[in-house]
């Protein structure tokens, strides 16, 4: 449980990032093979902040409060849930940070 709140935790923050390079793409996206990079970067980073909500909401469903934030004891079931949700907490990361670095580059590039 530890192990996925501290992604969950570290990711967070990030959502204000990627709101902020979306708001940076979007004047730049027309109809040029460049531009639609930067329409393939938004769709990128708001997939990540989908999953990001999709799996705080599934995460939150599944275990309680106290589960949570207390360290309560958890059914063979919610512990087997718990590799799951530590599997797909990995995911959402790893798409996080990879839309975020790829929006970066690109709007780095356009700066050039």
């Amino acid at each position: 449980m530890e192990r996925v709140i501290a992604v969950h935790d570290e990711v967070m923050p990030k959502m204000g990032t990627i709101g902020k390079l979306i708001n940076e793409l979007e004047p730049l996206v027309d109809t040029t093979s460049v531009g639609k990079q930067y329409d393939v970067a938004i769709k990128d980073l708001k997939e990540g902040y989908n999953l990001m909500m999709d799996w705080m909401k599934g995460f939150g469903d599944r275990f309680d409060a106290d589960e949570i934030m207390e360290g309560k004891a958890l059914s063979k079931e919610k512990e087997a849930w718990l590799v799951e949700e530590e599997e797909k907490v990995n995911i959402m990361k790893n798409k996080i940070n990879s839309s975020i670095a790829n929006a970066q580059s690109l709007l780095d590039k356009n700066l050039e």
